[in-house]
């Protein structure tokens, strides 16, 4: 997408596919069912096929995946890449249960070698992946997998309460020509308990993403793609 202006990158990039498959892959299927007897949550496949469709048009070097749970999307995405696949795709997941399960996911795909599962939270990570990089540069370090501190695109699913945080961290992360993707969060409704601290914790994380739409303009690009049971959020630099 090298021939268009930046203005112009985002909304060709987010526009539905014609040309691939609208049917879930059937590892991603028996996932959902498992999710569905789990009792979790997972994005719409409406909006997971847009996000498909779209890291298809960038075709990007380096993917990263924040909340990867037991890997619904990341089936989806595993899919796309045994097509186009990328030299590397990190999945993040703060749960070491959820971590074996994507490690299954994994190796079905025979991704081992340009995948990586990192069990732990996302902020930690990054920390030690920062402090790894300095300890690099001085001569000393380890083959450890750890994060990168670029990335061509980046996924991110995280609760209400913390996705601005997350998307925070995560912004400095891009290449130039990188997109980040996430789902716009649930807009608190009727009346909620002051004294409710998870209640609470929803509406102040609420707050903290329109913060971050509104300072994010200054510096990305923005775009937003209504779906069904979901709003597909990109941001691209400017």
């Amino acid at each position: 997408m090298s021939d268009i202006k930046r203005d112009d990158v985002l909304p060709a990039l987010l526009l539905a596919d014609d040309q691939r498959s609208r049917d879930e892959p059937n590892i991603a299927a028996n996932i959902a069912t498992q999710l569905e007897h789990m009792g979790l949550h997972t994005w719409s496949i409406s909006v997971i096929r847009r996000l498909r469709d779209a890291i298809g048009r960038l075709s990007p070097s380096s993917v990263l995946e924040i909340g990867a749970s037991i890997g619904h999307r990341s089936a989806w995405l595993y899919d796309l890449f045994t097509t186009q696949q990328p030299i590397k795709y990190d999945l993040v997941e703060q749960g070491a249960k959820f971590g074996v399960i994507l490690f299954r996911l994994q190796s079905r795909y025979e991704a081992a070698s340009w995948s990586n599962i990192l069990v732990g939270e996302f902020s930690t990570l990054l920390a030690e992946a920062k402090a790894w990089s300095m300890t690099m540069k001085s001569g000393v370090g380890t083959g450890e997998k750890r994060l990168d501190l670029t990335y061509d695109t980046i996924i991110v699913d995280d609760q209400p309460e913390n996705i601005a945080s997350t998307i925070g961290e995560s912004l400095p992360l891009l290449s130039q020509n990188g997109v980040l993707f996430t789902v716009e969060p649930p807009t608190p409704t009727g009346d909620y308990d002051e004294l409710d601290e998870n209640e609470q914790a929803k509406v102040d994380g609420f707050n903290d993403w329109i913060k971050l739409i509104e300072s994010s303009h200054e510096t990305h690009h923005l775009a937003f793609v209504p779906l069904f049971e979901g709003t597909l959020v990109a941001f691209f630099k400017r």
